[in-house]
C-alpha cells in the first residue's frame, strides 16, 4: 500500500520502515507514527511478528549496541542487521514479550520487580527488633539466607523406591538408575566392593548395609591387589546427574531425573528461605516473610497502614508499585511466588510492571498479545495502561488479536493477507474506523459476533469433583457434564486451572493439552515431534535405494559441522549465546549427498522446508490434516519448536492427541494468538471432537468460545482469595439472561452488542 506524501517537516514523527525482508516479509514498507498506540494485526504467520520484534525491536537493539566500546561488543552477542532496504528514526526500543522470567528459583515476583528490595528497606528501618541492614532481610545474601536450604525454601532428596527394587538382589537387577545395569562400570564398583552379597535381596540387608549401599561417602577399599573407590548409590546418583545442568541431559537421564528427585518444604525456615533473625524482625506485628507471602491486594493495604515520615518517600513509591500490580491484574500474586511459574502473559504483565514507574519518555515499547490470559474485565485495565504509557509520550507498538484493544488504536497496520508465503504483505494501514471498513479478514471480522447456541447438546453422564482446596479454591464441589462443550471461566487467578488441571490430572481417559513448553530440544520441529519424519524418511530411503537414517539430521545424515542443527552455537559464558547459519550447509542441515536425493523432485531439506499446507499436498497424511484443522498449516515441518507460541504448542499437542482413542480433552485457553477469523475454525473442530463422543472441556476468556458452549462453569468472584468458588453453572443463555457475574457482565454485552455476520 503507498503511503501518503508528507513534508519533511513531520518526517521525523514516523518510524520508517522501506523493503523489509525478515521471514516471509514481502519487501514492506510502512510508515508507523511515533508517540503514538499502533496494534499490529493479521492471522498467526502473517508476518506480525517479523516486523515488529525480528525487524523494528532488532534493529533498535543493534544500533542501540553499537554505541557501546568495543571491548564491550566483543562480549555482547553479535546480532545481524535485519533484512531490510532502510530503517529510519528509530527510538531505543523496550520489548515486552511473554517469554518465561527464567527457571531461576532464586527470582520471585517481588525480586523481578524490586518491590521485594523496597521492602528489605522498609523492614532495615522500621523493623523491631533491629537485625540489620537490608542485605540482612535477603534471601540471596548469606547475612539472610535460611543456611539450610542456602536461601531456596525447599530441599532436595531423593526418592529411594526411583533408585531401587528392593525385592531384587544386584544381581537380579535391583538397582534401576540408568546406567547401572547389571554387568555396567558403575554396578561393578558397587558389586566388587565386596561389601554386600549380590544374590541376597535389598529387603533384606541390615541397617548397616542399607546405610553403606547408599550414603556411604567416596571410601578407599582395598579389593585384592587393587585400590577400589566405593560411594553409595545416593552419593554417586547425586553427583553424576544432580550436579548437572538439566537442559544438557539426555532425554532418559532427565526423564529419570524428574522422576527420582523430591523437593520438600525447608524444616528450618518453613519455606520463607530467611534465617531466624531476619524472620523475627516484625513491622505491626508482620514479619517480611509474612509480607511476601500476602497476596499483593492486602500487602498493598498493609503498606498504606505505615505511617512513619522518615520512610514516607519510600513507602510512596512501594504503594504505587504494589497499587500497579493491582491495577495490572496480578493482585493475586505474592511477592514469594517464584517468576518460573509465572504463565507468559503473567510475566509479560510483571515485566510490564516495571516499566510504568520509569521517567524516561520518547521510548518504544514492543509488546506481544498482552491480553493473553486476561478475562474480559481485565483487558479493559491492561487497554488503560498501554494508554497511560503512550501518555507519557512513547510510542506502543502491539501485536494483538483482540478486538477490544484493536479498538483503542491511534493506529493499525494490517498484515497478511495468509500466512507464510501467503502473508508477508501490508493490507491495510490507517485508524480503526477504516479497518473496519475495509474489505481485509481483519476488518471483515472485526465486528463478527458468535451467537448463542439454539439449542445445546445433551450430556450423557457427569464428571465430579468433590472437596476441591488446592490453592485458593474453597472446598469446590461440581459436575462437569459429559459428551458436551463446557467452559470454564473467571477472572486471572480465580481458580479454573486449579479446579480443572488439579481435579482432573491424571484420571482415566484424560488428556490435559496445555501450553506448557514441550521437552525437546531445539532439534525439534513439527515433524519430529508428531512422528511424521518417520513415514517421510522411509519414502525417500524407498525412493532412492538407501537406508532411512541419511534422512534424519539427528543420525547420518547430518551436516557434521553444526551437526544438523541448521546453525553454529557459540557459548559466551555468562553472556547470552550467540546462534549463527552454519556456513557449510548454510543451514539446510544435512550433508551435500544426502541433498541429492529426491522424492517427486523434492529434497529433504526442500521438504522440511515446507509449510503444513504445501506438505499435505505433497506427502498426503492423516497427521499433517490433523495440524491444518487445529490451525497450523502455517507452520514449516522444520521450525525448531523452541520458537513456538504457548497457543502453537497446545494445538501442536492437541492435533497428535486426536488420533488417540480418549473420551474427555482439557484445554487451557486454546484461542491464544489466534485471529478473529481463526477462532470460527477452531469452534467448528470442537463441536467435531463433541459430535465423535468427546468430552471437551476448554479454561477460556474469549467471548466467542463461551456462547458457543453447551455448558458453563464461571469461577469467582474474584482473583486470589477473592475467588475460588462456583459463581455460576447453566448454558450460556442463562447466565446471559439471570447471571450477575463479572463475565455475566461481559458475555451479555458481546452477545447483545450489533453484530456483523463476516463476509467471504
Amino acid at each position: 500500500m503507498s503511503q501518503p506524501a508528507r513534508s519533511a517537516a513531520d518526517s521525523h514523527d514516523m518510524i520508517e520502515v522501506r523493503g523489509a525482508r525478515e521471514n516471509n516479509l514481502a519487501a514492506v514498507s510502512v510508515d508507523i507514527p511515533k508517540r503514538r498506540l499502533t496494534v499490529f494485526t493479521g492471522v498467526s504467520g502473517s508476518g506480525k511478528s517479523s516486523l515488529v520484534f525480528g525487524t523494528i525491536a532488532a534493529e533498535s537493539q543493534r544500533l542501540i549496541n553499537e554505541t557501546y566500546s568495543a571491548f564491550l561488543q566483543s562480549l555482547m552477542p553479535n546480532l545481524n542487521r535485519p533484512d531490510v532496504d532502510s530503517l529510519r528514526n528509530l527510538g531505543a526500543a523496550i520489548v515486552v514479550d511473554q517469554e518465561r522470567m527464567g527457571v531461576n528459583s532464586r527470582s520471585t515476583v517481588g525480586t523481578a520487580t524490586d518491590a521485594y528490595a523496597m521492602l528489605r528497606i522498609l523492614f532495615s528501618r522500621l523493623g523491631e527488633p533491629s537485625v540489620g541492614g537490608a542485605g540482612a532481610f535477603s534471601f540471596n545474601l548469606p547475612e539472610g539466607m535460611c543456611l539450610t536450604c542456602e536461601g531456596l525454601g525447599r530441599v532436595s532428596d531423593l526418592d529411594v523406591n526411583e533408585l531401587v527394587d528392593v525385592e531384587r538382589s544386584l544381581n537380579d537387577g535391583a538397582i534401576t538408575v540408568p546406567n547401572f545395569a547389571v554387568d555396567s562400570w558403575y554396578w561393578q564398583t558397587i558389586v566388587g566392593s565386596g561389601l554386600f552379597d549380590p544374590d541376597v535381596k535389598l529387603q533384606d540387608y541390615t541397617p548397616q548395609q542399607w546405610e553403606d549401599f547408599l550414603h556411604k561417602p567416596a571410601t578407599k577399599i582395598k579389593v585384592g591387589s587393587n585400590n577400589w573407590t566405593y560411594e553409595g548409590l545416593a552419593v554417586k546418583v547425586k553427583r553424576l546427574y544432580l550436579a548437572k545442568d538439566r537442559d544438557s541431559m539426555q532425554p532418559h537421564i532427565r526423564a529419570f531425573v524428574d522422576r527420582a528427585v523430591t523437593f520438600t518444604t525447608c524444616p528450618t525456615c518453613d519455606g520463607t528461605r530467611l534465617n531466624a533473625a531476619a524472620r523475627s524482625s516484625r513491622i505491626g506485628g508482620r514479619s517480611i516473610a509474612e509480607c511476601s507471602a500476602m497476596q499483593i491486594s492486602d500487602l498493598a493495604a498493609f503498606v498504606r497502614s505505615i505511617d512513619d515520615p522518615g520512610v514516607a518517600p519510600l513507602v510512596g513509591n512501594l504503594r504505587d508499585l504494589l497499587d500497579s500490580l493491582v491495577e495490572i491484574g496480578l493482585g493475586y500474586l505474592s511477592l514469594d511466588r517464584e517468576s518460573a511459574t509465572l504463565s507468559g502473559g503473567e510475566a509479560q504483565r510483571v515485566k510490564m510492571v516495571r516499566h510504568l514507574g520509569s521517567s524516561l519518555s520518547d521510548v518504544t515499547y514492543v509488546f506481544d498479545e498482552p491480553t493473553v490470559g486476561l478475562h474480559p474485565h481485565d483487558i479493559a485495565r491492561m487497554n488503560d495502561l498501554l494508554l497511560r504509557l503512550r501518555d507519557k509520550g512513547n510510542t506502543v507498538l502491539v501485536v494483538e488479536h483482540k478486538p477490544e484493544t484493536i479498538a483503542i488504536a491511534d493506529h493499525v497496520v494490517d498484515l497478511g493477507p495468509g500466512a507464510g508465503s501467503a502473508g508477508g504483505q501490508i493490507c491495510f494501514t490507517g485508524d480503526v474506523p477504516g479497518l473496519r471498513g475495509s474489505d481485509t479478514l481483519t476488518g471483515r471480522h472485526l465486528d463478527h459476533r458468535v451467537t448463542l447456541r439454539e439449542e445445546v447438546r445433551l450430556p450423557t453422564g457427569q464428571l465430579t469433583i468433590r472437596h476441591a482446596d488446592l490453592h485458593n479454591l474453597r472446598d469446590v464441589d461440581v459436575d462437569i457434564p459429559l459428551g458436551v462443550l463446557t467452559v470454564v471461566t473467571g477472572v486471572a487467578g480465580s481458580g479454573k486451572s486449579s479446579l480443572i488441571h488439579g481435579s482432573l490430572r491424571g484420571r482415566a481417559g484424560v488428556v490435559i493439552v496445555d501450553q506448557s513448553p514441550i521437552r525437546g530440544s531445539r532439534r525439534s520441529n513439527p515433524a519430529t515431534y508428531s512422528g511424521l519424519l518417520d513415514p517421510i524418511r522411509t519414502a525417500f530411503a524407498k525412493a532412492n535405494g538407501v537406508k532411512a537414517a541419511l534422512f534424519s539430521a539427528n543420525s547420518e545424515g547430518a551436516c557434521p559441522a553444526c551437526k544438523g542443527i541448521g546453525l553454529i552455537y557459540t557459548d559466551l559464558a555468562m553472556m547470552a549465546g550467540v546462534a549463527s547459519v552454519c556456513e557449510r550447509c548454510e543451514g539446510r542441515r544435512f550433508t551435500d549427498e544426502v541433498l541429492t536425493y529426491t522424492l517427486r523432485g523434492r529434497n529433504i531439506g526442500e521438504v522440511l522446508a515446507m509449510s503444513v499446507t504445501e506438505a499435505y499436498e505433497f506427502f498426503p497424511h492423516p497427521i499433517l490434516r490433523r495440524l491444518v484443522d487445529v490451525g497450523l498449516g502455517y507452520l514449516s515441518l522444520g521450525q525448531p519448536l523452541t520458537t513456538l507460541s504457548g497457543g502453537e504448542r497446545q494445538r501442536l499437542k492437541l492435533a497428535i492427541h486426536l488420533a488417540e482413542k480418549r473420551s474427555t480433552y482439557v484445554l487451557d485457553e486454546p484461542t491464544t494468538g489466534l485471529h478473529l477469523a481463526d477462532v470460527d475454525q477452531l469452534l467448528a473442530l470442537l463441536d467435531r471432537m463433541v459430535d465423535a463422543g468427546n468430552t471437551v472441556i476448554v479454561i477460556e476468556h474469549h467471548q466467542a468460545v463461551m456462547a458457543h458452549a453447551d455448558w458453563l462453569i464461571d469461577l469467582g468472584p474474584g482473583a486470589g482469595h477473592d475467588g475460588g468458588r462456583i459463581v455460576f453453572t447453566g448454558t450460556p443463555a442463562d447466565l446471559v439472561a439471570h447471571g450477575d457475574t463479572l463475565t455475566a457482565t461481559h458475555l451479555r454485552e458481546y452477545v447483545h452488542r450489533p453484530a456483523a455476520p463476516p463476509q467471504g
